[in-house]
């Protein structure tokens, strides 16, 4: 009886990673070179200029890229960019990656996609995702346990990789001296995830009794603006009324770029996050860069990502005098340790190493596969 081996040994693994152009996929090379690993470019669909968007979805999971591209990548990598695709174009796509004999790694960031109100949409794309995958990847042992509950696949839970660049975490985080506390929360453009009326009622009269206390409100303009597609009046109407407090500071603006949102966070003493629904959390991790303390829900797995406070709001219960208590403790207590430049770059060392053992199992058992 003969049985088939085979063994991968390559000294550079392509990945047509989707994308590739996201701070979480180009964090997992390591601090210099490539590791091993060589992650392609984003291909730009067709009719879309390179900067025609700030998104778009991508062409690796159109139908017939995989054949036409099968010479060029040794393995797909997916971890975000599916939503948009039926259960059945996603079928198509991993029936194309088996035909080519390419092995398909799958990180689970979301067991629940934070843009949607109706999750039935994103269950069906994981049924159809997680049981094809040659190899698992998350963020929390949580979401691990999920995983294997639900589709008996066995996820290698792997961390976050650092968010804010190399030149800001090796500084000092540059505290004030006026003795001031601000507790943030950040609604951006209202994602479906979120839950802001309750919380910032909360909020308002959580602060209001601490010593050197204030509140910061941000929102971005579409949701303050009417005619717009994101207007929210109620919102915005709380928000407007909030202002009127002396201890609340509402700033209303477009999207921040990177340097506006290191500092913003950076002038935060705590950042709450109002989330009703969710998973992982990449503002979390910034915040955990920057030693803002976070304030999250208990829905998803955010503290078993990092350290933090949690109060209770989740799809069925919100308990207001848990995030009164939660802001209090933030108030009383000392700043978190910023991790650090040397820690964060050794997790980055370490990210890159498991990630290429990955996929050269994946590929491994793949070539496998075509013997038998």
């Amino acid at each position: 009886m003969t049985v088939a081996t085979a063994t991968v040994d390559l000294d550079v693994i392509r990945v047509a990673s989707v994308p590739s152009d996201h701070v979480y996929v180009r964090h997992l090379a390591p601090p210099t070179g490539m590791g091993g690993v060589m992650r392609l470019e984003d291909p730009t669909p067709q009719g879309v200029p390179p900067a025609g968007a700030p998104w778009y979805p991508p062409s690796i999971l159109d139908p017939g890229w995989v054949s036409r591209h099968a010479s060029t990548f040794d393995v797909v990598h997916l971890h975000f960019g599916f939503d948009a695709k039926s259960p059945r174009e996603l079928e198509e796509f991993l029936a194309e990656l088996r035909q080519h004999h390419k092995p398909f790694v799958f990180t689970v960031h979301d067991l629940r996609n934070p843009h949607h109100r109706d999750e039935s949409v994103h269950d069906a794309q994981l049924d159809v995702l997680v049981p094809a995958a040659d190899a698992l990847i998350t963020l929390t042992e949580g979401a691990a346990d999920v995983i294997m509950r639900r589709w008996g696949r066995t996820a290698t839970v792997l961390p976050h990789p650092h968010v804010v660049p190399k030149e800001i975490l090796c500084r000092g985080r540059r505290n004030r001296r006026d003795g001031t506390f601000v507790a943030g929360v950040h609604l951006k453009s209202l994602r479906a995830g979120m839950e802001p009326l309750p919380v910032i009622e909360t909020l308002r009269e959580a602060v209001r009794g601490l010593a050197g206390a204030r509140l910061r409100i941000d929102v971005h303009c579409d949701v303050m603006t009417p005619g717009s597609t994101r207007h929210a009046p109620e919102v915005a109407a709380l928000v407007r009324d909030a202002a009127r407090d002396a201890h609340v500071e509402v700033v209303v603006h477009d999207f921040f770029s990177d340097t506006d949102l290191w500092s913003y966070l950076e002038g935060l003493d705590v950042s709450i996050l109002p989330y009703r629904f969710g998973t992982h959390s990449g503002w979390l991790e910034a915040c955990h860069d920057l030693g803002t303390r976070v304030i999250a829900p208990d829905c998803g797995f955010y503290a078993d990502q990092r350290p933090c406070l949690v109060y209770a709001l989740n799809a069925g219960e919100y308990d207001a005098a848990s995030l009164v208590d939660a802001v209090r403790r933030a108030h009383a207590e000392s700043a978190p340790r910023r991790p650090g430049l040397h820690r964060r770059l050794d997790e980055r060392r370490l990210l890159a190493a498991r990630h290429r053992e990955i996929y050269l199992d994946a590929m491994t058992n793949a070539a496998l596969s075509c013997h038998r």
